[in-house]
């Protein structure tokens, strides 16, 4: 048993799951080669020696993979949950067994759990942070900041984090810098699109096991998660109906073949419902009202508040778990609405989050960030800077390395032509 268990510095329900998550570890990281490219430097160069990161993510597959790494390149990493529905209880034991990790994540802890978790990992007294959701932060600027002086930034994966830690960040509030790596091209147009789409379908139908093909599904929102939900749906014979308040995004839908109209018209035919735009009541009490009897409700914003569950609750006489991560709520006119995975990330709550292929960009995005932070921090300041696009155009040329796929190379004529103002027609 190593020291780490021994010290008890973790807190996870079965540590006896451990050779399963390894497995299920092994099994992830055949899809991650770029990660495993960065391994191979990280071991040489070390570039984390003796830098302490607190990092609030989901507790997956992959993101052991990305834990693996960062270890490789001689980081101290803590780890807890980001969200309480989203641990995978095998892989957290694992890594404490395996990596002498410290831990802190169950599958379904209370919130008073949960953010015992955050605290618990903030106890490292950490020099960058890795947030998804940007819990964190917000925990070590308003109850921890005697911790502040150590940090140096921090990286940030979700929308909602952003749009969290703009906001922050335009209030004066900021302390460090943070890189949004979930606006990374490499992120946005491969992991918000492709693995949200496909692993919110499956999150729906590991929850529901409805047939997709021939029902009307309400996407609320068109950003590239919604985009990549639509474009499953879609694929999956579902007629899809996408709502919006951007209008140059719903004009993009319209484009892209879907029905646009507003929420409460979609309310009274949809069956199946999925938010994802990182706002609140998105689904709300008075679009509830207007649903027909069966209705299946999902979320796939970071946080439980895009389908107000209050206002569900206030409506219903009777609430039932039908099955797992799938709650039928009756309402006082007999009618029944399902939610599913307790309207929090449904692609994590109900089934195993994103496909490790698309993680394995996304996690590569974290990697480079939190290097890139270690070297240019003092040049920046308490906000939010995008990743920069060296660092995502290597990403990419790695991912299609590792895919074995060439692309062509500028000529030195057409190096030239790019740079010219004077060229035009030729005579």
């Amino acid at each position: 048993m190593t020291t780490a268990v021994q010290q008890k510095n973790y807190d996870i329900a079965d540590i006896t799951l451990a050779e399963r998550g390894r497995f299920r570890m092994q099994w992830a990281a055949k899809e991650m080669p770029v990660l495993d490219l960065l391994e191979e430097r990280y071991l040489r160069e070390r570039p984390f020696a003796g830098v302490r990161m607190a990092a609030a993510m989901h507790v997956t597959s992959e993101t052991a993979n990305l834990m693996r790494i960062l270890i490789a390149g001689g980081a101290e990493v803590a780890l807890c949950a980001s969200n309480p529905l989203s641990t995978q209880d095998d892989i957290a034991a694992a890594l404490v067994t395996y990596y002498e990790m410290p831990v802190y994540a169950i599958k379904g802890e209370s919130n008073r759990q949960y953010n015992e978790h955050i605290n618990a990992v903030l106890d490292t007294k950490p020099h960058l942070t890795m947030d998804d959701g940007m819990d964190l932060v917000a925990m070590l600027h308003t109850q921890r900041g005697n911790l502040l002086e150590n940090v140096v930034g921090g990286t940030e994966e979700t929308t909602t984090g952003v749009i969290r830690l703009k906001a922050m960040a335009a209030d004066g509030k900021l302390a460090f810098p943070v890189i949004a790596v979930n606006d990374a091209m490499t992120k946005h147009f491969f992991d918000n699109r492709y693995g949200t789409g496909q692993s919110t379908l499956d999150g729906i139908i590991r929850a529901t096991n409805v047939l997709i093909a021939g029902k009307s599904f309400v996407v609320g929102g068109y950003g590239w998660c919604s985009k990549g939900i639509a474009m499953r749906a879609k694929g999956m014979g579902a007629n899809v109906v996408v709502t919006e308040v951007d209008p140059l995004r719903a004009l993009e839908a319209v484009m892209d073949g879907f029905q646009v109209m507003p929420m409460a018209q979609a309310a009274r035919t949809g069956q199946i419902f999925c938010a994802a735009t990182g706002d609140i009541h998105v689904i709300d009490g008075h679009h509830m009202e207007q649903m027909r009897d069966g209705a299946i409700l999902a979320n796939s914003g970071h946080f439980d508040v895009e389908i107000n569950l209050k206002a569900l609750e206030a409506m219903s006489t009777k609430i039932t778990r039908v099955r797992d991560f799938l709650d039928e709520y009756t309402l006082e006119d007999g009618r029944r609405l399902y939610v599913a995975g307790e309207g929090r990330l449904v692609n994590l709550a109900a089934a195993e989050g994103h496909p490790s292929a698309v993680m394995d960009m996304s996690f590569a995005n974290q990697a480079l960030a939190a290097e890139y932070l270690l070297k240019h921090s003092d040049e920046m300041t308490g906000n939010v800077y995008d990743m920069p696009e060296a660092l995502d155009r290597e990403i990419a040329a790695l991912k299609l390395k590792a895919m074995e796929i060439e692309i062509d190379t500028l000529t030195p004529e057409q190096e030239a032509y790019l740079n010219e103002w004077t060229l035009g027609t030729a005579e």
